[in-house]
């Protein structure tokens, strides 16, 4: 090969290389839509989908927002509620519901009129048992829906014993007596939370939220017994 030969067939691979490049820089400026349908598909969805992902957490701050926020119209201001007063607001406003829909006999009426006026312990246990099931409800004193000290209240009341609401006021009502000398219808009172006790270290109460009145095991060895009534 001749020196003219190898000179030709630079300048052509030089002309064919800048050739290339134009047309690459060329494609790259071409707007967004001349660009084939196929190759912009996936970036058009990505980003559809992206502003509802915006839309959506938008709608989830502004419902946040009005949610904490409670409006004093007689004042025209705004007042920030923490979330635990909100949730305290939703139960008490359930508890209310609740004592409405009841049309049955509630504490009042039991002490006013008790269905068992001679107290038994043992008549305690049954009548507690005929309320296994109902569920239970944050300050609930029917069989609506009760909470521990609504239901130990609700139960004893139909033996004209008039309990105090609380587990710490019942607790104070009671005689406290050893768990040798418990029987089948006293109090058990653990911190926050009591029950009817049943005996062999079992009980009946009303236990948390999402449960209902049942018959279980006493969990804990921090607990006592009273007795009212007698």
């Amino acid at each position: 090969m001749d020196h003219s030969t190898a000179t030709w067939r630079r300048t052509a691979l030089n002309v064919g290389a800048m050739a290339a490049a134009t047309a690459i820089v060329a494609t790259l400026a071409l707007p967004g839509t001349a660009i084939p349908p196929a190759a912009n598909a996936e970036s058009n969805a990505t980003a559809e989908a992206l502003a509802q992902l915006q839309a959506t957490e938008s709608q989830a701050l502004e419902l946040t927002a009005t949610e904490a926020v409670v409006v004093d119209a007689s004042r025209g201001e705004f007042t920030a509620t923490d979330p635990a007063a909100l949730r305290r607001q939703q139960l008490a406003a359930e508890r209310a519901a609740a004592a409405a829909a009841w049309r049955g006999p509630t504490v009042g009426d039991f002490l006013a009129n008790p269905p068992y006026p001679s107290f038994s312990l043992d008549q305690v246990v049954q009548v507690a048992l005929q309320y296994q099931g109902v569920p239970y409800r944050y300050g609930g004193s029917t069989p609506a829906g009760f909470d521990c000290s609504g239901f130990v209240q609700y139960v004893y009341a139909q033996f004209g014993v008039a309990l105090p609401r609380t587990v710490s006021q019942q607790a104070a009502a009671g005689v406290r007596i050893s768990r040798e000398d418990a029987r089948p219808g006293d109090i058990v009172i653990m911190a926050g939370h009591n029950g009817i006790y049943l005996g062999n270290g079992t009980f009946i109460d009303s236990p948390r939220s999402g449960g209902v009145v049942s018959v279980r095991p006493i969990w804990t060895d921090n607990y006592y017994i009273v007795r009212v009534g007698i």
